[in-house]
This record gives structure tokens, sequence and C-alpha cells, in this order.
């Protein structure tokens, strides 16, 4: 954000320009959620004039409406460059409003004139089919989040300022909102805002005392107890309090002249001064009523300023001739012949303040990341792939061999600051803390001198709240840069609803051609959940898949790659992939490397395919058994499930099959990584028996492939529910996911193998058995299992 000069206080005249803003703002909200014809009220209101169904939500939206106007003003006086994060997304005719003002909404929807015919179209579409949502959506010019679950909104606006440091982010955090879990947490990411090369975040808390039904904490609280919980977050209120209009234009503008002075202030003591303090950022505290301007009374109860102001205050408009009056009066009371000509056009006065071009808070291209997106520069993987003369021989840990790349990465996107690495407090965990070596954890609290690789300029980013991490890399991809994030596989649920909401977001935006496509959302699961035997069953569930696969396929992918080189070339596809979320299960423990780079990047790039090297095929025949597997410990399951069959039962052929892109089970008229049952049908077979050890939950397998020639014959064998704080191979034992059960189960499925193979199978058993012993005496698995490695 540019230094600028104390702003004189705008003057009465001044005043009732941003007033008459304010004003047209309001009754463009109000015809958004009740008129369906005569939008100037050229003629007396009648019922065929209103909707049939009243949609949307008036109570919050009078105070987005007086924010926004007052972001003009500061935006035009001082040649901001600004976004704002509505986080009462529920109030969307407000920002729809301003968007149709300022003219953004026009350029974006040339339909939608800014004239009377362009206005009755605007009104019409709001909540109404065929129409827009009723939150600030993805439709909605100037957006980067939808708001609809509350809780994100000042995480996403940390993340749209780090890395742009001339950017002013203003947050607009609603009352009710403020009561969440991640609202809360979010707080704290003022302590990782580099002044120097980030930008500034001010959080508005609008203070309107309601929810949808009850009053909120924060408004209810002693000013005193608010200021202490505000200033304890490192925080410095400014308070904006009234519900008289010109006194309220009249200190907010003070207050938000007050805010940017005092950041302009703390930017320049950290870039021209090489000051070090963190700053105690200011905010603005906003009360003013809910439903403000509103009908104050319906039906003889209060309204205006109470929770019966939150949605739609008249309810009954068309079938109530008295609620019709009290619209009608509702609506002339913003004295539209002071706002906008014969023609429907926003007279002058009403936009006095309002900024041109790409400064609108609805043109700013921050908000449609794509358009500044560069593509990563993803360094040669041949310099950190693990060499492989020989599969099964040697081990590497994968995340280890990544965290070298994405430390590369991180060195190449130094000078231009577009990529970052986000993670609740495991990065070192799962093996990526070389990356430390060209960008520390950014930390702008007090260290002391036992802290390691803190950095207020770093980029790997690391707070032990998962939501506050999701939060930070959705702003950080929505204003066009690149990110991961790494977590634990069982704790990333805890953003299960986030993504939800990120996902929904990519489908809606790839079917507006206006938006461009974004950086993919990466995460990196590791610490997985065969390789969680030590914490035990609370670190152990894959089910995020499950979650991630139920949405929309034109957006989701699922990726599991069983050893270095295959997680090597999956991370470099991500990295360079727009408009997706990206799944990534890996684990980081030392694995066996089964392809090299060569073989690895094919594999990937087929996503499903024969290991020939692994099965027992010589062209001849079609194979008497499939054994395929997703994820890493499964495929090392089937290997050595495939060598004693090999050695057990020489006379059947085998063929194993590895699954890296989940989506391929899945039909292609489905998913757009699906196999033609053909494929499907060769790679499988369509009659013969399909033992699949998966990574996660059996079913999903199941699920993906119901429709499969050859399903009747599958026998999926995962996580079964069944954990706890053991051994490793023990947890694949106890799952029945392990290799002696694998054989078993071939000998249960090929036709006439049962009688014949049942000193086999009785062996098989038998191991599994002395295992159990074993490890309750020795504390170890078997030598034959610790020891084991690929002889084929």
């Amino acid at each position: 954000m540019p230094d600028a000069p104390v702003s004189e206080a705008p003057g009465d005249d001044e005043l009732r320009a941003l007033d008459a803003h304010w004003r047209a703002a309001n009754y463009l909200a109000v015809g958004q959620i009740y008129l369906l014809a005569n939008p100037l009220l050229t003629e007396p209101l009648r019922p065929e004039h209103v909707k049939p169904r009243l949609l949307g939500h008036w109570g919050t939206s009078p105070g987005l409406n007086l924010v926004h106007t007052h972001l003009n003003r500061v935006i035009k006086a001082r040649g901001l460059d600004a976004i704002c994060v509505w986080g009462p997304g529920h109030g969307g005719p407000a920002v729809v409003a301003n968007s149709w003002l300022d003219g953004s909404y026009t350029e974006t929807y040339p339909d939608i004139t800014q004239d009377t015919a362009g206005m009755a179209r605007l009104f019409k579409q709001f909540s109404f089919p065929g129409g827009i949502p009723s939150h600030v959506a993805p439709e909605t010019p100037g957006s980067i989040h939808e708001g609809g679950e509350l809780g994100y909104s000042l995480s996403h606006a940390y993340g749209a300022a780090f890395d742009n440091p001339d950017l002013l982010v203003t947050c607009v955090i609603g009352d009710g909102e403020a009561e969440t879990g991640p609202l809360a947490a979010s707080w704290h990411s003022n302590k990782f805002l580099d002044p120097v090369h980030d930008g500034a975040v001010l959080p508005i808390l609008h203070l309107n005392g309601y929810k949808i039904a009850n009053p909120t904490v924060l408004a209810r609280i002693p000013d005193t107890e608010l200021d202490d919980l505000l200033r304890g977050y490192g925080h410095d209120p400014i308070h904006v309090t009234g519900d008289d209009p010109l006194t309220v234009h009249r200190d907010l503008a003070a207050a938000m002249d007050t805010a940017l002075d005092r950041i302009a202030a703390f930017q320049h003591a950290a870039r021209a001064e090489a000051a070090t303090a963190r700053p105690n950022w200011p905010m603005i505290v906003l009360r003013t009523p809910k439903g403000w301007t509103g009908p104050a009374k319906v039906d003889g109860l209060p309204v205006e300023g109470t929770w019966r102001a939150h949605q739609v205050p008249l309810d009954k408009v068309r079938d109530n001739p008295q609620h019709l009056r009290e619209l009608e009066e509702w609506l002339r009371s913003y004295r539209i012949d002071e706002l906008f000509d014969a023609d429907g056009r926003p007279l002058p006065r009403v936009l006095e303040y309002v900024p041109a071009g790409d400064r609108r808070l609805g043109a700013n291209p921050h908000t449609n990341g794509g358009l500044l997106l560069r593509d990563l520069p993803i360094p040669e993987l041949e310099r950190f792939a693990a060499p492989v003369n020989k599969p099964g021989t040697t081990l590497h840990e994968p995340t280890r061999v990544l965290g070298a790349l994405l430390a590369q990465l991180m060195t190449d996107t130094a000078g231009r600051r577009d990529f970052r690495l986000v993670g609740p407090d495991e990065t070192a965990s799962n093996r990526l803390d070389e990356v430390y070596s060209a960008s520390g954890k950014a930390w702008q609290a007090r260290t002391l001198a036992v802290d390691e690789d803190l950095d207020p300029h770093g980029r790997v980013m690391e707070i032990l709240s998962e939501h506050t991490c999701q939060g930070w890399l959705e702003g950080y991809l929505l204003t066009g840069r690149h990110g991961l994030f790494s977590c634990y596989e069982a704790f990333v649920h805890i953003v299960d609803s986030m993504v939800n909401q990120h996902i929904k977001w990519l489908r809606t935006t790839s079917t507006l051609p206006w938006r461009r496509p974004i950086g993919s959302l990466n995460y990196l699961l590791t610490s997985h959940v065969w390789r969680q035997d030590h914490n035990g069953f609370s670190h152990q569930d894959p089910g995020f898949i499950d979650h991630v696969l139920n949405k929309a396929p034109e957006v989701v992918r699922v990726y599991l790659p069983p050893d270095t080189n295959t997680l090597l070339a999956v991370a470099e596809h991500i990295l360079l992939s727009k408009g997706y979320v990206n799944v990534v299960v890996a684990g980081k423990q030392p694995g066996f490397d089964w392809l090299d780079l060569e073989s690895a990047r094919a594999h990937c790039a087929r996503g499903a395919g024969i290991w020939e090297w692994a099965g027992t095929e010589n062209g001849s025949r079609e194979p008497d058994v499939v054994l395929a597997c997703s994820g890493d410990v499964p495929t090392l399951e089937v290997l050595a499930a495939a060598q004693l069959v090999r050695q057990f039962l020489p006379e059947l052929t085998v063929r194993v099959v590895n699954v890296v892109d989940l989506a391929r089970l899945i039909p292609q008229e489905e998913h757009p990584h699906g196999m033609s049952a053909a494929d499907f049908d060769a790679l499988f077979t369509a009659d013969k028996p399909v033992i699949f050890a998966y990574h996660g939950y059996p079913w999903l397998i199941h699920r993906l492939a119901y429709r499969r020639t050859g399903h009747r014959h599958l026998h999926v064998r995962g996580y079964r529910e069944i954990g706890t704080t053991t051994t490793p191979f023990d947890m694949v034992v106890r799952n029945d996911l392990d290799r002696y059960r694998l054989v078993m189960d071939v000998i249960d499925r090929v036709p006439g193998l049962a009688v014949r193979a049942a000193p086999v199978r009785q062996f098989m058993a038998d191991i599994r058995l002395r295992h159990h012993a074993w490890i309750r005496e020795h504390g170890t698995d078997l030598p034959e299992v610790a020891d084991w490695n690929w002889e084929g």
C-alpha cells in the first residue's frame, strides 16, 4: 500500500454525497430481494410487481453497503489497490448492488445494463430460477469469498495479502461469524504478516447485534472486555457506533483515514527504516443496527435492530395489503429521484466517490486471480529422482525427496514470491524440512535462542490450526498464486467443510468464462494410516479420499503414488495444474523404489497399468488372477504376495496392476479421468478374480467400480477401522491387508485351488498366527517381513 498523507476529513457536502451512494446501494439491495417489475416505482406498487418467493438477507446488507461506500472513498482519494472479503457473504444483494453501481457488473454481464431495463433484470435474477445465488457467490464480480458458510473470511483475507505488498485487503467480519472456531483462530494471522513483503489486512468487525434468531456474543459483552480481547489478539481497535447516518458517515470516514494512516506508517517503518517490531495493526469495530433503514416494526413487532431483520422483514407482501404499503414506503424512503435519472442511470452525485478502472472493488484483478497467475518453474525431476536399477532393492523416504524438490522451487520463486508451503506444525515431521534451506518459517512474534528456522520474511507457513492453513492457502490461490498444503492424513478431516466450499467455488467458476483458472489446491497427505502404528488409533483415518471423491468430478483428483519417483511425477503434475483440488497420499517412512523416473512418468500418465515385471504373464494366455493395488503399503503387500504365489503356486499366471489415479476406476462417462469399459476389462479382465489391496476404506473401490463387467469378481482389502498402537506389519494383518491374507484370497477365489492348495493356505494362516505371537514377545515384526526385498 503506498504511503499517503493524512486525508482531510470530508465536509458535510461530501458526506451527503457518500450518503447518496449508500442510499442507492440500499435501494438496489431491497429491490433485489423483492421486486419482479416496476424497478423505479414509476407507478404504485402492486402485488404482481413483487416476486412470488422472497429470498435473501437484508439484515447485514446496510452495513456492507456502508463499508463499500467508504472503501470507494479511500481507494479513490489515496489511489489504493484494494479488495474486500465480505464475511457475511449472505449479504449478496449489497455487494451485487455496489458492483452494478461502479459499472463492473455491467462489464461482466452486458445484459445487466445501467438503466431501467438493466435494473429490472438485476432485480429479477436475484435468488430466482436461472439467476444468481443470494450469497456473494463466484458469479459476483470482485468476490473471492462465498460466505455461505461462516468462519473463513479473515484467513482468506490474510492469504490474499501474503506476498502482495501493495494490496490492502479489507475484511468485514460479521458478529455471528466471529463466534466460529476458524474465525477465532484466524485472528492470530497477524503474527505471520510480513510488513515488508506482504500487504495489509484491515479487519472491520461489524456488530449489528444478532444472528438468525439470537444475540451475538461480541455485541453483548462490555466494550472494555471486547477491547481487551481484540488487543490481546494484537489489534488496536477503532470504534464507530451509531444510527444517525451522517454521524456514522463522518465517524467511519475518520476511522478509515486513521487506520490507513497507521498502516502506511507501519509499512514505511518496516520497508524504509528496517523496523522489526511487530505492529499492533488497526481494526475497526463498527456498530450499526441490523436491518438499518428498514421497517422499524412489522405487525406490531420490532424489526430494525433485531434478529427479525435478518432475512426478509416483510414476508407477505403479495397477500397482505399492509405489507405491500410498508414495502413501498420503505423503498421510497431512499428518495429514488435523488439517486437515479428517468432512465434508471445513477446520477453523478451518487458516483462521485466511486474509483475508476481496476481500482473498483468489482474489477480489481486480484479478485480474478487467474489473470495474474504464472506457471511455476518446476525444477527438472532428474536432479532429485531415486536411481532404480532393479525394483524393490533400494529404499527412500518419498516425502524427504519431495522436500528437496520443494526447496529448489522455493529458491527459484524467491524473487517472484508466488509459492508457499502451509501446514499445521508438521513440515519437519512430514520430512519436508529441506525447504527451510530455501525459506524459513514465517514468524512475527517473539523469538528465543533455542528457536530454529523462524524467519520474518519466510514463506513456509505453520500454525496448529488446519482451518487457518486452509484459509490462508485458499486466499493465496484465489489471488493468483500457488501452494501446497501438507498434513497428517487423519487430521485433514478438520477442513472437510472448507474443501467442500472451495470445490463448489471451483465448480461454479469453471462455468463462468470471465473467471480465469487459478492454481490448484494441492494436498499432500502423509503420516498416513498404515504408518501411524506408533501414534495409534486416533491417528488412523484414510477417509478424506472418500469425502473428496463424492464431489464434482470436473474438479477433484486423487493420486496414490506407490514410491518416490511416482511421487515426484505426480507432484510435478499437480503443481502445474489449474482449477483442481488435488489430493496426494504418500508415505514419509523409508519405502522401496519400484520404478525409475522414466517408467514412473509413463505409469502416472496412464494412471493405472500392468507391472509386467511383477507378474508371471508371458502373453500366451489370460491371467488366472489379478493382484491390484493402490497406495504405497498396499503395493508392498501385493508385490510380496505375488512373490509368494510365484514360490508356492508356480503354475498360476498372475497379473499385477497398480493404480495411481483413483479416478481411473470410474467409468469415463462419470469422470474425465475414467476408463472406458473396454479399457477397464482389458486391464482387470472381465471374468477373472481381482484381489485389490487398497490404501483406504475398501467399500470406496466397490463404489467406484460397481458398474464394471467384472465387479462380482472384485474382492477388496483395505482399512476396516481396526487400529491401535502396534508394529507396522501388524496394522496390515489386523485389517486383513497383509501378503499372507492376500495369498489366502487367491486360493479362495481362483477356481479349483481351494482343495489343491489347501496346504499352502494353511501355511499362510500359520505364519499369521506366528506373527501375533512374535510381536508380543519381541515388539518387532517377523524377520522375514522386516528383512524382505523383491526377488522377482
